[in-house]
């Protein structure tokens, strides 16, 4: 993936999940150059604990996101 591609995804990925913000994606390349960038962090809930949270993202080459997943 170029890196003004994975540039844009990464933007919009913490502009939608602040709580990733700053946390570089591990790559993955898919069939039809398409690509999956997961995005691992810890959020704070309303009475302070800390849960993980991880954010999927498959986007194609030129940084279109195709589907977003998230799990807490």
């Amino acid at each position: 993936m170029e890196g003004m591609a994975k540039s844009n995804v990464c933007t919009s990925v913490y502009h939608q999940f602040p709580e990733v913000k700053g946390v570089s994606p591990q790559v993955k390349n898919l069939p039809g150059e398409k690509y999956q960038l997961v995005f691992h962090a810890k959020a704070q809930t309303e009475d302070g604990k800390s849960i993980p949270r991880t954010v999927r993202v498959v986007a194609d080459a030129e940084g279109r996101i195709l589907k977003i997943s998230t799990s807490r």
